[in-house]
């Protein structure tokens, strides 16, 4: 089988999509950017094939009758494989660190709290797995592992002993080099393990046998995004975000004739005609102020996850208006709001609308919105950014049809690989 991908290097996460020879999407993958950007491509682009080889093995499944939810059940099951794997690499780095000889004697009690955060951590995982309709949480490793790491740390910590400072202490100096090391998480790697948590079934496995064995031969790539000069391409295969965005979007929408990304470091507000082909465009690109990394900060700020600002923002009942979206500035506009009494979700609904308002000057100097608009982009599954910016596009243009994919984020991914497609046929 032959196949194409394009990958989308961005500044908070690096995607990948891969399309068969028909054009059609056979996998996806996602990472979070690192320091080492040729690393995340690397893990984008393994992810990708991981999901490319469960797409096969859906269609082997799905042939011989085997019930899609347990489909869904292995697929689980090789995310806990490799969340473990991940977890016991994790804890072999914190066990050097702390063996440094930094700690002197705690080195012997902290060891044991390490012990206890990590195989309580391994049972909420296996816990977890178990559920039919587990909570939803961070996709990313690092987020995941260190909510976890973080809450029971808290837990155990002691003052003037082994205290939550050193326990976390540790885990940071460790994390980054998880991140950093090319750990096996191939589906070849850790499919036979997940197929035993769900139960050798004979049509099954005969399933995982033909994702397994099917030779998948890439024939093209094409790469983007804000870190694309990294990306270990030759020249004539980078193309620009925009138009990869454009492109993108107009797979995905045929009808889109404006749209809107709002990335982690970056806006971008694009035209294009009935071919997907950028006609105008606006960018703001000097800094990331009214971006996802603004909306990062104010997460950490406020000591949540990310996914859950906009749950939080949608149960406000009165939008604080907020003065400046500077990154800079977030923690110290946030602390000031709320020395003054007012609430976390009014402060949060008040910060979405004036992200959307900074994106709305966007898209007016790029010719407006026209029908049909396209909303792309990490911060498009945000739910309190899509009503607010629903909201203001009703305000400013009237009745417009509003697309968003599920897949918004690997809209630039996608927007590649058709141009790697292109390169072929």
């Amino acid at each position: 089988m032959k196949c194409v991908i394009g990958i989308d290097l961005g500044s908070t996460t690096t995607k990948a999509v891969i399309l068969d020879e028909s054009g059609g999407i056979l996998g996806r993958g996602i990472t979070n950017s690192r320091s080492n950007y040729d690393l995340a491509a690397a893990v984008a682009r393994s992810e990708a094939y991981t999901s490319a080889r469960f797409d096969l093995l859906s269609r082997t499944a799905e042939e011989d009758q085997v019930k899609s939810t347990l489909i869904e059940r292995l697929l689980r099951a090789f995310r806990l494989e490799q969340r473990l794997h991940q977890l016991r690499r994790l804890r072999e780095l914190v066990l050097e660190e702390l063996h440094s000889g930094r700690l002197g004697e705690l080195a012997g009690p902290t060891e044991q709290k390490v012990d206890i955060i990590f195989e309580r951590i391994e049972k909420e995982e296996e816990q977890r797995f178990k559920e039919l309709n587990p909570p939803r949480r961070s996709a990313f490793f690092r987020d995941a592992a260190g909510s976890a790491y973080t809450r029971i740390a808290e837990e155990i910590g002691e003052p003037g002993g082994v205290s939550f400072d050193i326990l976390v202490g540790l885990y940071d100096k460790c994390i980054i080099r998880v991140e950093n090391e090319p750990l096996e998480l191939s589906f070849e790697a850790h499919i036979r393990s997940a197929l035993g948590r769900v139960g050798k079934r004979e049509t099954l496995e005969r399933a995982v046998d033909v994702a397994a064995s099917t030779q998948i031969d890439e024939v093209a790539s094409v790469g983007t995004g804000y870190g694309r000069a990294r990306l270990p391409f030759p020249k004539e295969q980078i193309r620009s975000e925009i138009l990869c965005h454009g492109l993108g979007a107009h797979a995905m929408f045929p009808g889109t004739r404006t749209v809107l990304d709002i990335g982690g470091q970056d806006t971008k507000a694009i035209q294009v005609d009935d071919q997907g082909i950028v006609t105008s465009f606006q960018m703001n690109d000097r800094c990331a102020a009214g971006c996802g990394r603004y909306l990062g900060y104010i997460a950490d700020e406020m000591n949540i996850g990310l996914h859950e600002l906009g749950p939080m923002a949608e149960k406000s009942t009165r939008c604080v208006k907020i003065n400046s979206t500077c990154t800079v500035f977030a923690g110290a506009e946030l602390r000031e709001r709320l020395s003054l009494g007012e609430k976390r979700e009014d402060i949060l609904a008040g910060l979405h609308r004036a992200i959307i308002l900074r994106a709305m000057s966007l898209l007016a100097r790029s010719g407006g919105v026209d029908d049909e608009f396209t909303f792309t982009g990490g911060v498009a599954n945000n739910r309190a950014a899509v009503t607010a910016l629903r909201d203001l596009v009703h305000e400013n243009y009237g009745e417009k049809t509003l697309n968003i994919s599920p897949d918004s984020i690997y809209t630039g991914a996608l927007g590649a690989a058709l141009f790697a497609h292109r390169m072929v046929n």
